[in-house]
């Protein structure tokens, strides 16, 4: 299903200061001055902001390969765009097969697979090395808005969607394991860390935590205010991301034996609007900081200790749809309805 790319104009990659309009341009001699007395790179992108473009539609989801060589993304285009990080930021593949928008992206621990979620209904698992589909998962009777592959053990996956199901799959087989009957429509899963659990969150603004050794709901977290568009989970599992229509991302203990209270942490600054986009969420690898998508155009990073905004990154013309962190750099990713990508070294 790997297509090779023509690299025309329309995907010829630029580092995004070329972008800006010739009044801000500083004349070539001055600019190569700045270009060396600017702040020191923290990374090995070719410019401290790559712009990549090629997407014909909104892109709602962007991830890392955990090797950080390359990355994917996906959107409304129905495609799933296969880039590389360093060097020109080159789309290297485009892989077919959704007939729908794709509404989210993974790559399972290893990096060797992807999973991505798409409202034909279907969750596809491709091989990230040739671009095959391996596998179709099929059994969701609306949009697929949300998938997650399980950290370790078998090769599971849980899926959410506007059916109001969470099912969970066991990819070697053909129909899904257990279906989970929520009410409302599920915008977001994920699996905590040992992968026996299976956390939901959707437009009952609550998060619900389903244990599959028991098969049933165990307990839910109340606080958010709207539907919770996006989860993520912390790298050492203790710890759940939230973002929610109600303009606010929270932080959840989800350890075993925690307090009834578990909500430990609320951040501000991003915002939902009217679009009601499923804005997702993100951890940096070390848990220092927190990232989120949000309709105000901008690019939010947080200090997860003190709880202040250290980056509102500008740049895309749309809402932000996915934030997400280079497993090895301090570079952040960020995914847009304006059909284009960033990639920004931060400090």
């Amino acid at each position: 299903m790997i297509e090779p790319k023509k690299r025309g104009a329309d995907m010829a990659l630029v580092p995004a200061a070329v972008k800006r309009p010739r009044n801000e341009l500083v004349a070539a001699a001055q600019s190569q001055q700045i270009a060396t007395m600017g702040p020191p790179r923290s990374s090995s992108l070719q410019a401290p902001i790559m712009l990549l473009s090629g997407h014909e539609g909104e892109v709602y989801c962007c991830k890392f390969h955990p090797s950080g060589a390359t990355l994917a993304s996906a959107g409304y285009d129905r495609l799933i765009l296969l880039w590389s990080v360093y060097g020109d930021c080159e789309n290297f593949a485009t892989l077919k097969g959704h007939s729908g928008a794709v509404m989210e992206l993974h790559y399972n621990t290893d990096g060797s697979l992807l999973f991505s979620a798409s409202t034909d209904k279907t969750v596809c698992v491709w091989d990230s090395e040739t671009g095959e589909r391996v596998k179709r998962l099929k059994g969701h009777t609306s949009f697929v808005n949300s998938c997650f592959p399980a950290r370790r053990g078998p090769q599971l996956a849980c899926t959410g969607s506007d059916d109001g199901t969470v099912k969970l799959w066991d990819i070697r087989k053909k129909a899904s394991v257990h279906t989970f009957q929520n009410t409302y429509q599920v915008l977001s899963v994920t699996f905590n860390d040992t992968s026996d659990q299976i956390i939901s969150g959707g437009i009952d603004n609550d998060i619900k935590v389903w244990d599959l050794r028991q098969n049933k709901l165990i307990y839910s977290m109340q606080g958010h205010g709207d539907s919770v568009t996006g989860l993520s989970l912390s790298s050492e599992g203790s710890y759940l991301l939230s973002n929610s229509m109600d303009n606010s991302v929270r932080v959840w203990d989800i350890r075993p034996f925690a307090p009834k209270e578990r909500c430990v942490k609320i951040f501000q600054g991003n915002v939902h609007n009217f679009e009601k986009n499923l804005l997702r969420c993100s951890w940096s690898p070390d848990g220092s900081k927190i990232a989120a998508g949000s309709a105000d155009r901008f690019v939010y990073v947080w200090d997860t200790t003190s709880r202040r905004i250290l980056y509102k990154l500008p740049g895309h013309a749309g809402s932000v749809n996915e934030v997400a962190f280079h497993p090895e750099e301090p570079v952040v990713l960020s995914g847009s309805s304006d059909k284009r990508l960033y990639m920004g070294e931060i400090q």
